[in-house]
């Protein structure tokens, strides 16, 4: 009788454990989510800015608050050019995966987000010679190209990359789900 209840309470300490790191989860996403996007952004636009410089030694950029200025054109950085919106999608993944663990899913946010900055800073690079080698109109079609198309598909290419790498079996937010239905059914 006595090891039927210790079976009994570790079961219902696992389901415990289960629910409240659910809940933090779920919270902690929901506080990503109401937080100001400029927030992400104050972050990330210096990095991205000093970095996107070096690389562009040759036109000799200057850097403002906000911008390069680069033969005399203003290029202003805006939190869709520092693509805040794909560290907060990678986060916001990373949380909502069940049996991710707050060390394995920091070590896998911080790959997936040198991914992000690097790959940003390539696309902002190669767009700024695009402007300066060939001309705004095929600067305009080639940004407007990569944001609307490229940005959403790179983000899950860089998810199912550290899936594959840290060996995630969960899919987001599904895998909860699941778990959940699983539980009411079976209580």
């Amino acid at each position: 009788m006595a090891v039927g209840k210790e079976y009994i309470e570790r079961d219902n300490y696992i389901l415990m454990d289960y629910y409240n790191k659910l809940i933090l989860r779920v919270f902690i996403s929901l506080a990503i989510v109401l937080l100001p996007i400029d927030l992400f952004y104050f972050l990330l636009l210096k990095p991205t800015l000093y970095t996107s410089s070096i690389f562009l030694s040759q036109y000799v950029p200057r850097i403002t608050e906000d911008s390069l200025i680069i033969n005399n054109v203003a290029l202003k950085f805006i939190p869709a050019c520092i693509a805040t919106l794909a560290y907060v999608l990678l986060l916001l993944l990373v949380l909502l995966t069940k049996d991710i663990g707050f060390k394995n899913g920091a070590k896998i946010f911080l790959s997936g987000a040198i991914i992000i900055f690097i790959a940003n800073i390539i696309r902002i690079d190669s767009l700024i010679y695009v402007y300066f080698e060939y001309g705004s109109n095929i600067f305009d079609r080639l940004h407007l190209f990569i944001w609307q198309f490229l940005s959403g598909i790179f983000v899950a290419a860089v998810w199912i990359f550290l899936s594959h790498v840290y060996k995630i079996k969960a899919i987001p937010i599904y895998d909860d789900i699941a778990e959940l239905y699983r539980r009411r059914k079976t209580n």
